[in-house]
């Protein structure tokens, strides 16, 4: 007798590969990234340092992560005439699909498009991570009618990209959180676009290919979308009693409340919800904006009493950017600006030991038609 094959909608539970990347060990609520715990890295270390631990194997020791750093500003600059890309888009493009094509457009000036030694992938990624936060910032300035904002080279990579997006130069605890919140966002084991853009990594499709599908995987509300949802959801209710009852109305409609629930965080808080919840009440507190810190609060306990449901990285994230003077537009863009560096990884993982992803399906279909 053949043996029956289990289905199981959305992959839940199905492991798709191995990996020495990163995992989610949910019992111990650890988000363990090369042996070390992602929370513990965010709150003593530098989005550089993941570079190094994602791209070279080990935290940088004496003068590493500025050798690093100089390697990504001297990469910072698009090729001449880019920008002019996104001057032919209709001004209504959603800046997700900007940095689509804009990452798409990059390959065409890649000359070693498709040498894959390890040297030379890592310069692939490097570039990216110097080149797609331009690319973030700038193709939605000239979306909005505006001019660029040239690359700082005085200034950290983190806090350099906080600044080409709101054109203001951040103090050092704006600078501090922005980075700590792209380290949280830059790795999370196999999510959606993870998964997407290893699958088209394992056709031997080039590294552009994979990260641009990523984009359109990363755009949809059910993953990096829902932090956009969430900040249009707080300005919404405006007040805690207005939040409140905004919830308990979607509640009562049996609507999806975005920044709550995660596939694998059923039953505990986001380890990285917890970190952002922290700076989002230093923010808050710093800029008298503890009002919007106390609705997050009494949106999180009520959707615990009432569902069961704890916040995601996403929640508490979007009001740490709002904080920051980012615009709305831009919470999911940045997320993919800082994942780039999780992709990367896996993509050079794919390529490394293939196998071209190739499931089958549970036909429920009919059979035995004729013409």
């Amino acid at each position: 007798m053949a043996e029956q094959t289990v289905y199981k909608p959305g992959l839940d539970g199905v492991i798709a590969a191995e990996t020495d990347i990163s995992y989610l060990d949910v019992d111990a609520e650890e988000i363990v990234i090369r042996g070390y715990e992602l929370i513990e890295l965010a709150e003593n270390k530098q989005y550089l340092d993941l570079v190094h631990l994602l791209l070279d194997g080990s935290l940088p020791e004496d003068g590493d992560r500025d050798a690093l750093e100089k390697e990504l500003k001297q990469e910072y600059s698009l090729p001449s005439g880019f920008f002019k890309l996104f001057e032919l888009l209709p001004k209504h493009t959603h800046p997700m699909d900007a940095l689509r094509t804009g990452i798409s457009a990059l390959a065409g000036y890649d000359q070693d498009l498709n040498d894959r030694n390890a040297a030379e992938n890592r310069k692939k990624a490097i570039r990216l991570l110097a080149k797609i936060p331009n690319i973030v910032s700038n193709s939605y300035h000239i979306l909005q009618g505006k001019d660029p904002v040239k690359p700082d080279e005085s200034l950290p990579y983190s806090a350099n990209f906080l600044y080409m997006i709101t054109g203001k130069k951040p103090n050092e605890q704006e600078a501090a959180f922005f980075d700590q919140s792209l380290m949280v966002y830059s790795e999370h084991e196999m999510p959606n676009s993870t998964f997407a853009a290893r699958v088209i990594a394992s056709t031997n499709s080039d590294i552009y290919g994979a990260l641009t599908g990523a984009v359109a995987s990363l755009k949809g509300n059910l993953h990096g979308g829902a932090n956009e949802a969430v900040m249009y959801m707080l300005l919404e209710g405006e007040t805690v009693e207005g939040f409140r009852y905004l919830l308990y109305d979607k509640l009562k409609k049996k609507e999806k409340v975005m920044g709550f629930g995660h596939r694998v965080y059923m039953k505990k808080m986001d380890p990285r919800a917890a970190l952002m919840k922290e700076a989002l009440r230093e923010l808050a507190e710093e800029k008298g904006r503890m009002d919007l810190y106390e609705m997050c609060e009494a949106g999180e306990t009520l959707m615990r009493e009432e569902k069961g449901l704890y916040p995601n990285l996403d929640y508490y994230a979007a009001p740490v950017y709002y904080l920051l003077d980012i615009p709305i537009e831009l919470y999911t863009p940045i997320f993919y600006a800082s994942r780039t560096l999780g992709l990367c990884a896996h993509i050079f993982e794919q390529h490394a030991n293939n196998k071209l992803f190739r499931p089958r399906v549970n036909y429920t279909g009919p059979r035995g038609l004729h013409p």
